[in-house]
C-alpha cells in the first residue's frame, strides 16, 4: 500500500510517452491487487484519459492483465443514453471495453433510463450491495468505498469529475454519488463521485494532456499566485496519487 499522502509528478515529453507509462502503471497495479485480492476496482473519467489508456490494448498488457479480475466504474456519468455521443460510458466501451475481454458483469454503467437524481440514488445503492459482496473495500479511514485506481483527467477550469469550481457539490460530504443538474459544460444533467469517495481511493492517476490545462496543473502543483483552490487542488487520496502530465501541461510549472 502507498504511503497516506504520497504524491508522485512524471513529467513527459509526449503524450505517447506518456501513453506507455500510464499503461505500465495501470498494469501493475492491476496485477498486485488481482494477486492480493482477487479483484481490481478501477475508476474511469471521460475526456482525453481513454485515449491515453490506448496502450492496454496492445501487447504485453492485453495478453497479461488478468481482465476477468477487472471490475469497472464511472467517476462521472452523463445523463444521456449509452449510445450517445456525449456519454462517457460510450467512449470508453469504444476506446477499451470492447477490445478487452472484461465480463460485462463486471461493467457498472449508470441506468440511462432514470433521471440525474435516480440514477446517482441507483448507482449509489449498486456500490453498496459491491460492498456487502466484498468487490469493494470500505476505507477505514472514512468510511467510504475504496477503489484500488481511479483514472482522473482535468478540465482547463481545473474540474474533476463533474466537481466544478465554485459549485456547492464541492462540499457534498455524506453522499457517495451525487447529481448535477446545472453543469458549465454541456450536457448540464450528470452524476458524479463526490470527493469523500474520490479521496479514499488506494491509487489515483491524475492524467494530464495539452497547454490548456496549463494554468489548472500550475495551480495545483506550482507556486499559482490563484489563491481560489480549484477542484484538482482538492484530490488527496488515502494512499498514492500519481500525477502523469506531457510537457505542454506542465509547460507552467
Amino acid at each position: 500500500m502507498a504511503t497516506k499522502g504520497e504524491v508522485k509528478k512524471e513529467v513527459f515529453e509526449s503524450e505517447e510517452d506518456l501513453a506507455v507509462s500510464l499503461a505500465k502503471y495501470t498494469a501493475q497495479l492491476s496485477d498486485k491487487f488481482c494477486k492480493e485480492r482477487g479483484a481490481f476496482t478501477v475508476v474511469l473519467s471521460g475526456g482525453s484519459l481513454i485515449n491515453s489508456l490506448r496502450k492496454l490494448v496492445e501487447p504485453p498488457y492485453i495478453d497479461s492483465i488478468e481482465w476477468s479480475k477487472w471490475h469497472v466504474f464511472w467517476l462521472d456519468e452523463r445523463v444521456v443514453p449509452k449510445d450517445h455521443e456525449d456519454s462517457n460510458y460510450k467512449l470508453a466501451y469504444d476506446g477499451l471495453l470492447s477490445k478487452v475481454p472484461i465480463l460485462p458483469g463486471n461493467v457498472y454503467a449508470i441506468n440511462d433510463a432514470l433521471s440525474a437524481e435516480a440514477a446517482a440514488e441507483d448507482y449509489e445503492t449498486r456500490l453498496r450491495h459491491l460492498v456487502k459482496s466484498n468487490v469493494l473495500e470500505i476505507s477505514a479511514a472514512s468510511g467510504f468505498p475504496k477503489f484500488d485506481l481511479q483514472l482522473l483527467g482535468m478540465g482547463p477550469d481545473g474540474h474533476v469529475a463533474s466537481l466544478f469550481p465554485g459549485h456547492p457539490l464541492l462540499k457534498e460530504n455524506k453522499k457517495w454519488v451525487t447529481f448535477i443538474k446545472d453543469s458549465p459544460k454541456p450536457p448540464p444533467e450528470r452524476i458524479t463521485f463526490t470527493f469523500p469517495v474520490i479521496n479514499s481511493s488506494a491509487y489515483i492517476a491524475l492524467v494530464v494532456t495539452g497547454a490548456a490545462e496549463a494554468g489548472a496543473v500550475q495551480n495545483a502543483l506550482g507556486n499559482s499566485q490563484n489563491s481560489e483552490k480549484l477542484p484538482v487542488a482538492m484530490v488527496s487520496p488515502e494512499g498514492e496519487l500519481a500525477w502523469f502530465l506531457d510537457a505542454a501541461a506542465a509547460s507552467k510549472l
